[in-house]
C-alpha cells in the first residue's frame, strides 16, 4: 500500500499541511479528513506544502477540488507551495495554476494571506 503522511502546524494564523509520499485513491481519504477537520475548526487560510509529495493522482487532485469552494465561501483560500517539477506538471496539465495560487516556497504562500499594508 502507498505511504502517505500529513504534518500539520499553524504559522501566522495560516494552517500549513505538509504532504509526504504518494497521494492516490488509497491515500486521498487521509487528506479529505485533514480538510474536513480544518473546516470544522474554522481554519480557512490553508497552505499545502508539497515539498515531500512524490506523486499525485487524479483522486488526490479531486480532494483539492472538493474543498476549495467551501474554503473560499468562508473568505479563505488554499495555496500550494514547494512542488517538485514532476508534481507541478500534473497540476499544470489539469489547469490548477488558473484556480490556485502556487508559490515556490511556503513563506511566500503564507505571506499571501497577510493583508496589504
Amino acid at each position: 500500500m502507498s505511504e502517505f503522511k500529513i504534518a500539520q502546524r499553524e504559522q501566522e494564523s495560516v494552517h500549513v499541511l505538509e504532504l509526504k509520499g504518494y497521494l492516490d485513491a488509497h491515500t486521498a481519504p487521509t487528506l479529505e479528513e485533514a480538510f474536513q477537520s480544518l473546516l470544522k475548526n474554522q481554519r480557512f487560510n490553508i497552505v499545502v506544502n508539497c515539498k515531500d509529495l512524490s506523486y499525485i493522482s487524479s483522486a488526490g487532485l479531486g480532494v483539492f477540488m472538493a474543498y476549495i469552494e467551501d474554503v473560499r465561501k468562508n473568505k479563505g483560500d488554499i495555496k500550494l507551495s514547494n512542488m517538485s517539477p514532476k508534481v507541478y506538471n500534473v497540476f499544470d496539465l489539469l489547469g490548477f495554476p488558473l484556480l490556485y495560487e502556487i508559490t515556490r516556497d511556503e513563506q511566500e504562500a503564507v505571506k499571501k494571506f497577510s493583508p496589504a499594508k
